[in-house]
Formats: C-alpha cells, sequence, structure tokens
C-alpha cells in the first residue's frame, strides 16, 4: 500500500555492471534533478564489477539535495527484478525509469517530467527512440530491426500505435503503478509495462528522445537472444494473460476462422490460409468478445453465398470488412450497457 509522501518524483534506476558511466550519470542527475522533493533510487543488480561501492561512495558524498537510495540484490535476477524492487521502494507521486547506461540522456527525462508535471491528464509518457529529431547514433541493425517490429506486433495485439516499445525511459503517475503487477524479471519488462498499462486503459504518450548506443566492449547486455525472447513475451502478455472470457473469444475465433481458411487454397497454399487465418483469428478474439466476432463470422458465411472461384473470395473479404465495421459499431453501442461484457 502506498503511503503518502511529499515526495513527488521517483527515479528507478537499474544496475548491473555500470562501474564506468555511474559517476557521469550520477552528476547529470545532479544537474537535472538536484531539489529536496525528488528521489533516487539506484538498485545494484548483483554487479560483481564495484559498482555498488562506487555508488556507496556517491551517497556517502552527500553533495546533492535529492534523496539518495541504495538497494543491492545479492544475485544478478534481471532488468525486470530491478525495477519491480525499485517500485516497492519508490514513494513519489511520478515515478520515471532511467537506465543507467546513459545510451538515454538524462536531459530528454527532465523534458518528460516537466512535460508531465505540468499537464494532469497525462499518467504516461513513453521516450521513443524513433519519434525525434534529437542525435541518435545507432549502428545495430538487428536491434533496431527487432525492436520496430515488435512494437508493430503490440500495436496489433493491443490496438495501440507506439514507435518504440522497448525505450527504457519511462514516466509514470501513481495511480497508474497502483493499477500494474509486473512478474517479468528480464528485459521483457518493457512489454509487460506497456501491456499493463493499456490494458488499464491508460493512454501512453511518447516523446522522441536522444540515442546513443553503447557496443558490447562497452558493456552492453542486450543480446539476440533477449531479441527472440521478446516474441514470447508479446505472445504471452496478449494470449495468455488474459480473462477467461477474452481466451474463450480467442479460442473461437481462432476456429472459425481457421475454418474459413480450409476453404481456400490447395495442398501447401490451403495449409498457409489455414496459419494466416488462425492469426487472423486471434486477433479478431482479441478485440471482439463471442457475441460481435459472431457477426464477423456471419457476415463472412453471407459473403461465401455470393459469386464462384475468385468472385467469392472477393465477396468473403468485403463482407469481412462489413462484419468488422458492423461488430465495431455494436461494440461501441453496448459500451455504455450492462451488456457491454458480451461485446
Amino acid at each position: 500500500m502506498h503511503q503518502e509522501s511529499n515526495k513527488v518524483l521517483s527515479i528507478i534506476i537499474p544496475v548491473f555492471n555500470e562501474k564506468n558511466f555511474l559517476t557521469k550519470l550520477f552528476d547529470q542527475l545532479k544537474h537535472f534533478f538536484n531539489n529536496n522533493d525528488i528521489e533516487i533510487i539506484f538498485v545494484d543488480d548483483g554487479s560483481t564489477d564495484g559498482s555498488y561501492d562506487i555508488l556507496k561512495n556517491l551517497k556517502n558524498k552527500q553533495e546533492y539535495k535529492f534523496i539518495f537510495k541504495v538497494i543491492k540484490l545479492d544475485i544478478n535476477s534481471g532488468k525486470g527484478k530491478a525495477i519491480q524492487t525499485g517500485l516497492k521502494n519508490a514513494v513519489g507521486t511520478y515515478v520515471l525509469l532511467q537506465d543507467a547506461d546513459l545510451e538515454l540522456d538524462i536531459k530528454d527525462a527532465k523534458e518528460m517530467f516537466d512535460m508531465i508535471l505540468n499537464n494532469s491528464d497525462i499518467k504516461c509518457i513513453f521516450g521513443s527512440r524513433y519519434l525525434t529529431g534529437k542525435l541518435k547514433k545507432n549502428n545495430y541493425f538487428f536491434n533496431n530491426l527487432v525492436g520496430k517490429i515488435n512494437s508493430l506486433i503490440f500495436n496489433i495485439f493491443f490496438s495501440q500505435s507506439l514507435s518504440d516499445v522497448h525505450c527504457g525511459l519511462k514516466i509514470l503517475h501513481r495511480s497508474v503503478i497502483e493499477k500494474i503487477n509486473l512478474s517479468v524479471n528480464d528485459f521483457g519488462i518493457e512489454i509487460d509495462i506497456a501491456s499493463q498499462v493499456v490494458r488499464n486503459n491508460f493512454f501512453i504518450y511518447e516523446f522522441g528522445v536522444s540515442y546513443f548506443f553503447r557496443s558490447k566492449a562497452q558493456g552492453k547486455k542486450i543480446t539476440w537472444i533477449d531479441g527472440l525472447k521478446s516474441f514470447y513475451y508479446l505472445i504471452k502478455v496478449r494470449y495468455f494473460d488474459n480473462s477467461t472470457s477474452t481466451n474463450l473469444s480467442i479460442l473461437y475465433s481462432s476456429t472459425y476462422m481457421s475454418f474459413v481458411g480450409s476453404h481456400f487454397g490447395m495442398g501447401l497454399g490451403n495449409i498457409l490460409f489455414i496459419i494466416i487465418f488462425f492469426i487472423i483469428g486471434s486477433i479478431i478474439g482479441i478485440h471482439f468478445k463471442i457475441f460481435s466476432s459472431s457477426v464477423i463470422f456471419f457476415f463472412i458465411f453471407l459473403g461465401s453465398l455470393f459469386g464462384k472461384g475468385n468472385g467469392t473470395t472477393l465477396a468473403v473479404v468485403l463482407f469481412f470488412i462489413i462484419g468488422i465495421f458492423v461488430a465495431r459499431n455494436l461494440k461501441k453501442y453496448f459500451s455504455k450497457t450492462k451488456f457491454y461484457s458480451y461485446f
């Protein structure tokens, strides 16, 4: 339970073997966030390079106004675990998540904080390395590609329009923090945060930030394995972390769309159509409950009654689009009634 506090901002910074960046990071934090109503929480995630000792020395100097907390995890447990630990110890009205490696500029974090502090309607801002006219240095093509693909998949799954779901710079109001329940311990925490914010009906604003990549020789931790694991987390947060009614809708829609797909193509082409229609059906099940999903299926059936050959295919596609339109309007219409849960 969150206790009342006079701290307006908590900055949580997970640290794992970042000794080369901590002093410069501290100087930047002191420059932009050196106020009595701010707390900065470093969570050392089992560092073995002396990072924890550097943090303790910086704290003992007491050359700052903000509250300086250092939490040590004895075993390296992952970025997600460090953030969860920081959240349990944060008391600020706003919580800012910042990486320790200086790939993201502290000045941008300050601009984001000023923006959310001066607009009570904004409860959540994500940094974006792709929505920016600011400086950017990045020649990791694979990481960049995976990040954009994951953002696209996330947007399809959750009906969003985010450009950078993986950016480590985020700021959340206390009302958001109290609604989410994070469980991912590694780099998948970014997907976990974004999905839970959306599920709880908070709008995510984006703010373009500078980005200065660092190489593996400089201590970059994320690898191609984390990139592959991110696909797993996208599937997990969308297809498994749901209510029973949503899971039933996904199963129902995937089944009937697979049946529709089985009527197209031959041989391997037929299998490909079944897979594609199964995926489409699963997405329909995410956004529509069984009743409105049945409306879509009904229109597909109507379309199958028209034309021959390619004409039938065109009719099915056309009636499918009409079905989506009708289902969305029914969902909107019943959203203000007690029957909304069925749509």
